[in-house]
């Protein structure tokens, strides 16, 4: 069970939900997603949210509805309304509903990230740690300190890079990464000499891994990588 903080995220844009969503969860956020009000709803019956970002225009039930049901079942989870709605009025209405606030289309994954970080603050969670540090096997990797620390208490600096491309690896632990994909989100685009440059960073990070037995990043062959453990 992932300690992330979980965030409901309903939108009905596929183009932006996709990208919101991979962001989020780039940043260390499991994310649900659904694309309409009422499997918005369905969703938060089954699953135990910390969070829920909710656009206003959605179909088969508006967020507004849809903020109005969830709170006869939480009263304190935090509800976010994102809409290109900005009318003083409906920020109004939104915020008499429940929701703890509003950001206006478009805006900036940043003021997004910030906004959310807020909330799970003041709900009490200890989302920094569940952001910024993963655990695996042997090692802690502090994503904002770009170190990785082994538990006997050796550490080792890294690049901005080395990170990212490990942090990919860790949240996917288990499940093959395709090369394309993790191409795209650590080095922006996919290309050959990209692939290149990735092959040398999974050879240092194995190298760097290597106090740890259990710990390995396999290479499937003509697809991409794999980190896996034998616990």
């Amino acid at each position: 069970m992932s300690n992330k903080p979980r965030i409901l995220y309903v939108e009905d844009d596929e183009v932006l939900s996709f990208v919101t969503k991979d962001n989020l969860e780039m940043n260390g956020y499991d994310v649900g997603h659904c694309m309409d009000g009422e499997a918005g709803l369905r969703e938060f019956k089954k699953e135990d949210f910390d969070l829920c970002v909710l656009d206003v225009m959605l179909p088969n039930m508006d967020g507004f509805t849809l903020a109005k049901e969830i709170r006869k079942r939480n009263q304190s989870i935090p509800i976010l309304f994102l809409t290109a709605k900005s009318l003083k009025e409906d920020k109004i209405h939104g915020l008499q509903l429940g929701g703890d606030d509003y950001i206006t289309k478009p805006f900036s994954i940043e003021e997004l990230i910030l906004k959310i970080e807020v909330f799970l603050r003041r709900k009490g969670l200890t989302q920094m740690a569940s952001i910024d540090d993963y655990v695996i096997g042997d090692y802690t990797l502090e994503t904002r300190n770009l170190r990785l620390i082994h538990s006997s208490g050796g550490q080792r600096d890294l690049t901005q890079k080395e990170s990212d491309l490990l942090m990919c690896l860790i949240q996917n632990k288990d499940n093959i990464l395709k090369r394309e994909d993790i191409l795209e989100k650590v080095w922006g685009e996919n290309d050959y000499f990209m692939g290149r440059s990735m092959d040398v960073f999974i050879s240092r990070l194995r190298k760097y891994l290597k106090e740890d037995g259990t710990l390995k990043i396999e290479n499937i062959h003509g697809v991409g990588f794999r980190l896996s453990t034998d616990d």
